[in-house]
């Protein structure tokens, strides 16, 4: 036991000498005078001595346990009921040193515990925070990065420089400004690899530098998505008014006609009248189109819950179109298998998605070719939330046209792309109706798929998701298709 030890004898020895020494040397100097006999002088130095040990031999004993129990203090040996036995056994004065020691070491491992809690607690919300974040010091070095900087920029050596993560100057610019003194800064920046993303890296000062010596934090957002959709509203505000403009145009340079040359011309008010009618059937199928993608676009995160039943919808759809498919010459011929499946889906807006993908069939077929409509049940791969095979229902429609060449098949669903501008517009085209058939079924969590060859035909199939409450039936494997779900068309090159 620490305080139950053989007592130090030369610290002792020490102690004594130097609490003896003035006496001694008094008696040295009375005995060397003559002033005192050399016996008496030795027995009175010898009885210094004693004294002197007798009175702080004890203390001085104390305080070697003192020093022994500290030094256990620092290595956590021994536990709180021993020091409590020390403190018990100690006499004044290192008693109460000792007692002081207990109180001073309690107090800072509660501090202690306390600021491990709060470092603990900011490590947690560092790397609990969805955007990457690095911590840097007064000298540009990263001091902590969360695991989503690690995963955006690969590893981040503890201790490097900020450069050696990110190579971007205008981000070590804003680094270097705020390190300056400025308190926050802003910049967008492009990030090449793995793949090329838009980010924005805001830089701000930390008040105080944190125990790690961080004075400054860098956090980086993923804004591509934020980018695309800005400069896809800027491309469909810039398409939507040249599609306007076009007919607007031509109307207003026929009105100006009528009420000027050709007033009394009533041939020529017949034709530019007819011309003029066209133009205005056109814009109002824009308008009508752009409202319908609207109020899509405004509903696609809402799920359609309704049964829907196919057959009758999709009989009904050619129904609607086969006068104006009978007169181009290009019949619409109806194979859908017995028994078709009912579907989770809005009724309207499945109608709009093959009413839009029979007018194309009709509109690029050739003369004499028929339109063919399939439907059957079907297997696709799931999406990434899915386990197993989901069940669809897959409907095909087929023409017999000139096909799509390979470049063009990705950008089909676009809104106002179109392979040729001329001819769409001549049939009637607003280049909007992909776009819709894209949106509804991004809706309905369902797929569309695209197969083209050149000189031979097309053929677009729209995969829905089985109403659950339907009885199972055969499923035909598709697992060859190349899908994706969301903003980008699914398409098969051939």
């Amino acid at each position: 036991m620490i305080w139950r030890r053989a007592p130090n004898l030369f610290h002792i020895a020490v102690a004594v000498l130097a609490v003896s020494a003035p006496s001694l040397i008094v008696l040295g100097m009375l005995g060397a005078c003559g002033l005192l006999p050399a016996g008496l002088t030795v027995l009175a130095g010898a009885a210094t001595c004693i004294s002197a040990a007798l009175v702080i031999g004890r203390p001085v004993r104390d305080l070697d346990i003192v020093r022994a129990a500290a030094d256990a203090l620092s290595t956590d040996k021994g536990g709180e009921p021993l020091f409590q036995r020390i403190a018990l056994e100690l006499v004044w004065p290192a008693g109460g040193l000792w007692r002081a020691i207990v109180r001073l070491d309690r107090l800072w491992r509660e501090r202690v515990h306390a600021a491990n809690e709060q470092l603990s607690a900011a490590e947690a919300v560092v790397a609990a925070v969805p955007d990457p974040l690095i911590l840097v010091d007064e000298r540009r070095q990263i001091v902590r990065a969360n695991t989503r900087a690690a995963a955006l920029v690969g590893a981040i050596p503890a201790r490097a420089d900020l450069s050696v993560a990110l190579r971007n100057p205008s981000v070590l610019a804003a680094m270097d400004a705020v390190l300056r003194g400025e308190m926050a800064r802003a910049v967008d920046f492009t990030l090449a690899a793995p793949t090329e993303r838009q980010l924005r890296a805001r830089v701000a000062r930390i008040d105080r530098p944190s125990a790690d010596g961080a004075v400054a934090v860098l956090s980086l957002h993923d804004i591509t998505e934020l980018k695309r959709a800005e400069q896809m509203r800027a491309d469909f505000i810039a398409n939507a008014s040249h599609e306007l403009r076009t007919p607007l145009s031509t109307l207003l340079g026929f009105i100006e006609t009528l009420r000027g040359p050709a007033r009394d011309d009533t041939e020529a008010s017949e034709r530019f009248l007819a011309i003029m009618h066209e133009q205005a059937s056109r814009m109002t199928r824009l308008v009508q189109d752009l409202l319908s993608l609207s109020r899509i676009e405004l509903n696609e995160h809402v799920i359609p819950k309704d049964r829907v039943a196919l057959d009758p919808l999709l009989r009904h759809a050619a129904e609607a179109l086969e006068l104006r498919a009978g007169e181009r010459g290009r019949p619409i011929q109806m194979e859908l298998a017995a028994g078709l499946p009912d579907v989770v889906g809005d009724h309207d807006e499945l109608a709009q998605v093959f009413q839009n993908l029979l007018d194309n069939a009709i509109k690029y077929g050739r003369p004499g070719t028929a339109i063919t409509v399939t439907a059957d049940v079907a297997s696709r791969p799931p999406d990434s939330a899915d386990t197993g095979f989901a069940s669809f229902v897959a409907i095909s429609v087929r023409d017999q046209g000139e096909g799509i060449a390979r470049e063009h098949l990705p950008r089909l669903t676009e809104r106002f792309y179109r392979v040729d501008t001329a001819r769409s517009r001549e049939m009637g085209g607003t280049g909007l109706g992909l776009a819709i058939v894209k949106h509804i079924l991004n809706r309905h969590r369902g797929f569309l798929e695209i197969e083209s060859t050149p000189g031979i035909g097309s053929s677009f199939t729209v995969f829905l998701r089985r109403h659950p409450l339907v009885s199972s039936r055969r499923l035909s494997q598709n697992s060859n298709k190349n899908v994706i779900e969301g903003e980008q068309c699914a398409v098969k090159k051939s």
